[in-house]
């Protein structure tokens, strides 16, 4: 038997280099080859990490690219993870490699194994001729900009050459202003525009090359998510990432894999793999970051960029429109015999109540009282039951009407439901705050603020009851109180208990604008190094912490924190009901469509075809129709 042990101490704690020369000790002592003899002694996965370690990177990516393009069918995620990600120079060494490996061209190879605009790309990216000035034209990034649009959205049919130029040859600080601009132009970010223009593994090679120039951190942090989650283990990629980064940006890929996904990549490979494999993977980890607490610069560069995406203004949109043929009586007759007599027209109901707009909705409910004398939302509740009554009722209420009802639920009874309390206070703006007391004063005879103060206390108590004033400035940001704010939230020294941390977020957090808060949260980061959020989550706990970080995600970007509250009321096992029609309800003539948008951008799928998976019947029909679109 070999000693597994002893080999795994020993590579995973030299670097490539000294490796290279072991190899050639270990030849020059016995005349043997270190590498054969451990593919003799190692088996599985294990062997397979410590021969790639023992290989110098040009010759494990030459490795990679043989294995992906060899025998039947292409691996071609490893072409796009390599060639998207390497510099110039470790393009070179690459291709050099292969011909010195396998005594065969490269670019020959991969011209042989792939096809239109996806091989051309490939072949584009394999020149290594990406520009490296520094110096940015700023008419060239407004032109590049203006190209990619006038490609795409604004072009009948897809101008692919104009992306496969612009994004194979540019330097990757250029692009970086190019992306800002479009975004700018555009009003959504470049990725979107690539789903919607291009398709199949010439939109996946863009997308990731797009990823690698905004962070190739955050690209390798999501790549290794995405090798573990779930059901199964991506052994290949996992490896050759782990193995490639070890010696580049491992520790820039720990930190944005865990402000991103919440966990450590230390324990999430530690959960997911076993034996010596797991204990050589975790050696090239190097540590976990749930105990650490670090923040690392590319993390707080992550967490800048995405602020910056959340201060360009975007145009929100719902997916429910008000309907052009409207008649509120024709509309109440249809509604009638949909539950007139034995049995109930759950479809002809699903028609017309999804596909009109509140305020029409609330037309209809005056004409059907004129009509027939009854109440409408009576009969609905006796003819409808489960999920589907649920979203029925709620969008016959008004906006304000059907928050105060979900607040109200909130509060009674045994127990508290937090979580919708947070959602709801933490994301309405003064308006809707203000017409949510009315409706709620209204409906129980009772102040929302008396209710949320005895059902709730201390600091989170403080936290609600001043979002229920709805008295948060609307003013524009002002930089020199934004440095004085971010001063506040950065000052960890204070021994005046008056002036506690909370108190101190909860002043500014509840009470500032959210273009000045934008402003803030940046000043943030330049004093910290620290994104807000994750300095939330470090220094606070419990509702006063979801509470915090609710209304940072809010103000950052309000319809990224909906897609991500509907993605995990679906995934795993059961459905949270409860939330996912309350934020279909809530968003479908706002902001819905752009919640869309969002979702595919984070879970690379769409919210129309996760509802259709995760529901059924006439409930799934009526979630899709408010849904408006398979993206």
């Amino acid at each position: 038997g070999s000693d597994k042990e002893a080999i795994l101490d020993l590579i995973t704690s030299r670097s490539n280099k000294q490796r290279v020369e072991i190899c050639q000790a270990y030849k020059s002592l016995y005349g043997k080859d270190l590498i054969a003899d451990l593919k003799y002694e190692l088996t599985g996965k294990f062997e397979r990490l410590i021969v790639s370690l023992m290989r110098p990177p040009a010759y494990g990516d030459a490795k990679e690219i043989k294995d992906a393009i060899s025998g039947v069918g292409t691996d071609e995620k490893c072409l796009i993870e390599i060639l998207a990600s390497r510099t110039n120079q470790e393009i070179h060494a690459l291709v050099a490699a292969y011909k010195d490996a396998y005594e065969r061209d490269l670019e020959a190879d991969i011209v042989g194994d792939t096809s239109g605009h996806f091989k051309k790309m490939l072949v584009v990216l394999l020149q290594g001729a990406r520009e490296e000035d520094d110096v940015v034209s700023e008419d060239l990034v407004l032109q590049d900009a203006r190209d990619l649009l006038e490609a795409g959205e604004l072009k009948w049919g897809t101008d692919e050459a104009q992306f496969i130029y612009i994004l194979g040859r540019r330097s990757r600080q250029h692009l970086r202003l190019v992306f800002d601009e479009y975004l700018k132009i555009a009003g959504k970010p470049i990725e979107r525009s690539i789903r919607g223009e291009l398709s199949g593994d010439f939109e996946k090679l863009m997308l990731a090359v797009v990823k690698c120039i905004r962070s190739k951190a955050e690209y390798f942090a999501e790549r290794l998510y995405k090798a573990m989650k779930g059901l199964g283990t991506r052994d290949n990629t996992l490896i050759r990432i782990m193995v490639s980064r070890s010696e580049i940006d491992m520790l820039d890929i720990r930190e944005v894999f865990r402000t991103k996904y919440e966990k450590s990549l230390y324990n999430m490979i530690k959960e997911d793999t076993s034996g010596e494999y797991k204990k050589a993977l975790l050696k090239l980890c190097g540590g976990d970051d749930d105990a650490a607490g670090e923040f690392f610069p590319e993390a707080a560069q992550v967490a800048y960029r995405m602020w910056e995406l959340s201060a360009v203004k975007v145009e929100l949109r719902g997916t429910v429109q008000p309907a052009g043929d409207f008649n509120d009586d024709g509309d109440a007759q249809v509604l009638r015999k949909a539950m007139k007599g034995l049995g109930t027209d759950e479809g002809a109901i699903i028609e017309v109540v999804t596909k009109r707009s509140n305020a029409q909705r609330q037309q209809i409910l005056k004409a059907y009282k004129a009509h027939y004398g009854r109440d409408l939302l009576a009969d609905l509740k006796s003819e409808l039951s489960g999920s589907l009554a649920k979203l029925i009722l709620g969008l016959m209420l008004t906006p304000a009407q059907y928050d105060a009802k979900q607040l109200r639920k909130a509060v009674e009874g045994a127990g508290t439901d937090e979580s919708v309390l947070i959602e709801i206070m933490a994301t309405r703006n003064n308006q809707e705050i203000r017409a949510i007391n009315e409706a709620y004063q209204e409906a129980y005879h009772k102040s929302l603020e008396d209710d949320l103060s005895s059902d709730t206390s201390g600091h989170f108590k403080r936290i609600l009851v001043s979002l229920a004033l709805g008295n948060r400035d609307e003013g524009p940001e002002n930089l020199t109180q934004a440095h004085e704010d971010a001063k506040k939230l950065a000052d960890v020294s204070s021994n005046d208990s008056s002036d506690s941390l909370e108190t101190r977020f909860l002043s500014i957090l509840c009470t500032r604008s959210y273009p000045h808060l934008r402003r803030v949260f940046q000043e943030f980061i330049k004093m910290t190094n620290h994104d807000v959020e994750h300095a939330i989550k470090k220094r606070m706990s419990g509702d006063v912490r979801d509470a915090f970080v609710a209304i940072v995600r809010s103000v950052k970007n309000k319809t990224a924190f909906f897609a991500d509250k509907l993605y995990k009321s679906m995934k795993g096992a059961g459905t949270d009901e409860r939330t996912l029609t309350r934020i279909m309800i809530s968003r479908s003539e706002i902001d819905l469509f752009n919640i869309r948008g969002e979702f595919i951008d984070l879970f690379d799928k769409s919210l129309h075809h996760m509802i259709e998976k995760d529901t059924s019947g006439d409930y799934r029909k009526a979630l899709l129709v408010l849904c408006g679109g398979e993206d």
